[in-house]
């Protein structure tokens, strides 16, 4: 199958352009003025001779309106019929169609009547704590919890705000908050001869202002009937509405009583779909392209089973100790674990790249598969020790914290996971380690010296050119500057050892080292014997603002 691709200004050099058969520019960064473009997108289709559309993960994907656009047109969406993107976009209507479906839905109200003295009856009745969500919402925005009666206004004033900015509809329902819940969603398929599957579940209870962060597959400690009850119900949910193509049917389960109530449908692939591949060895893309090109899809329910445990932790960059606020910049350096049949690395970014401020700051998703959870567990904090990212903040340190975390090892997940290990998993930044400050010493120091020889006076071996600090009647000590933040280091190396200082204290000394460097081109290999540890390091350099990482 050829290629075309569609790309903002920002994205002229993005991995997927030049992964494409073919490229086409599409506007500038702001996706309002490209990907969310329509018309742009169909006339690009219509000039290269695309029969199909795939929308990907965010943008148009879950657009009713795309959808028929495309169909006037006379192209595909591959993707679900646009009657059933409409009636699950509405958290209102998914939930009355899968009350009649006889799917569980959480209790609560979700009808049309929206001036605030009725709603906060309604929320009475319900019993506190209650959860406002906003009817057209997605991604945590227009959600506020309602602890007791008297914050009920505020809340709501608040929920209505950001739902209408967010989705230019300030509608709102109400639904009792289950206050220790699990996030379990069902990934279902379906195709245009009336074959519907489910291919089990994942659980993606940790999360962090409302948003995945990690998923797994299968949800850990449900019983036997409890997943099949959910993968009966997901079908169920899917047929309700007509459905065709990939989709995932989301519930809050409680999580002492495993029983689960319908939140809602995303009618789209989801980002966190290569777990659920894993596990049950399909290619879900290929699946979305047999059902649009009108086949059966590739396996039916009696075909498909579960193998082993499988992980995804994403990689975003974001500063975690700063409430998760988004990174922007330069990827000065970016080194992903080694792939292989059982660990797998999804990204549209590569050293040199820039996250800009224009769209979502996830940098990869990582995905590892076990014979079980406790093997997947130990490939995902093997491959996230592996992972080097420089130039952003990134999630990756608190990320591997959480995979090491004895309660997540021991799937005691569910959604308030983060705020209750927060002092675990979010310690205070105290500032770099001495041996950390030493290392970065030790490597500009190396450096230096390697660039000094390329430059010897005529290659020769004057003591003029050497540098090594030579000094008559004293003793040889090199010495580097190295700031963290604020925070200013020297670190001295010489013929008594080596020390690290700040404001002429001496943090920390080591025997004297003999540092064995390898010069790389953004930086070099390091390793050194600090005391009786040996070190090894990959130091990158960014030449544009004098950086040691």
């Amino acid at each position: 199958i050829q290629t075309v691709a569609v790309f903002s200004t920002a994205d002229r050099n993005a991995l997927h352009v030049q992964m494409a058969d073919e490229a086409h520019m599409i506007g500038p960064a702001a996706a309002s003025a490209s990907y969310l473009q329509a018309s742009r997108i169909i006339e690009v289709a219509q000039q290269t001779g695309a029969q199909a559309v795939h929308p990907g993960y965010g943008f148009l994907s879950e657009n009713a309106g795309f959808a028929e656009q495309l169909h006037k047109a006379g192209l595909t969406f591959i993707g679900p019929p646009a009657a059933a993107i409409r009636a699950m976009g509405s958290k209102s209507e998914s939930k009355r169609i899968m009350q009649e479906a006889g799917v569980p839905v959480v209790p609560g109200y979700h009808g049309e009547r929206q001036d605030a003295e009725y709603l906060r009856e309604r929320a009475q009745e319900i019993g506190y704590p209650v959860l406002i969500k906003a009817v057209l919402g997605g991604g945590g925005k227009g959600m506020r919890i309602v602890e007791k009666p008297e914050d009920f206004d505020m809340m709501l004033e608040s929920s209505r705000r950001e739902a209408l900015k967010s989705f230019s509809d300030d509608r709102v329902l109400i639904e009792k908050y289950l206050t220790k819940p699990r996030h379990v969603e069902v990934q279902v398929f379906a195709d245009t001869l009336g074959n519907v599957v489910h291919l089990f579940e994942r659980d993606c209870s940790v999360q962090r202002r409302h948003q995945k962060i990690i998923e797994e597959a299968p949800a850990p400690g449900l019983s036997a009937a409890v997943r099949r009850d959910l993968g009966e119900k997901a079908v169920q949910a899917a047929r309700a509405v007509g459905y065709v193509g990939a989709g995932t049917v989301e519930f809050i389960m409680d999580t002492h009583t495993q029983q689960f109530y319908f939140m809602e449908m995303n009618t789209r692939l989801q980002v966190e779909h290569p777990v659920t591949e894993m596990v049950t060895r399909t290619d879900l893309v290929r699946w979305q392209l047999e059902v649009a090109a009108g086949n059966r899809l590739p396996q039916l329910q009696k075909d498909i089973h579960c193998h082993g445990h499988a992980f995804e932790a994403r990689i975003y960059a974001e500063n975690t100790t700063a409430g998760f606020l988004p990174d922007t910049g330069h990827l000065v350096h970016v080194h992903a674990p080694k792939e292989s049949a059982d660990v797998r690395v999804e990204t549209g970014v590569r050293t040199g790249d820039d996250i800009s401020v224009h769209y979502d700051p996830m940098i990869a998703k990582l995905v590892v598969h076990g014979d079980d959870r406790a093997d997947a567990l130990r490939k995902l904090r093997a491959s996230l020790a592996a992972y080097q990212v420089a130039g952003v903040h990134t999630n990756i340190g608190f990320l591997a914290r959480l995979a090491a975390s004895p309660d997540f090892a021991a799937a005691k997940v569910e959604t308030g996971f983060i705020d209750k290990h927060r002092d675990e998993l979010l310690p205070p930044v105290l500032g770099p380690a001495p041996d950390a400050v030493a290392l970065a010493g030790l490597a500009l120091l190396a450096e230096r010296a390697h660039s000094a020889s390329l430059h010897t006076l005529g290659g020769s071996n004057s003591p003029w050119a050497a540098t090594d600090a030579f000094r008559v009647n004293a003793m040889s000590v090199q010495r580097a500057e190295v700031a963290a933040g604020e925070l200013v280091f020297c670190v001295e190396s010489g013929a008594e050892g080596v020390r690290v200082l700040r404001d002429e204290e001496v943090l920390a000394e080591y025997p004297p080292a003999i540092p064995e460097w390898t010069p790389q081109t953004q930086g070099g290999a390091l390793q050194v014997l600090l005391g009786d540890r040996l070190c090894s390091a990959t130091v990158v350099f960014d030449r544009r603002t004098r950086e040691i990482v």
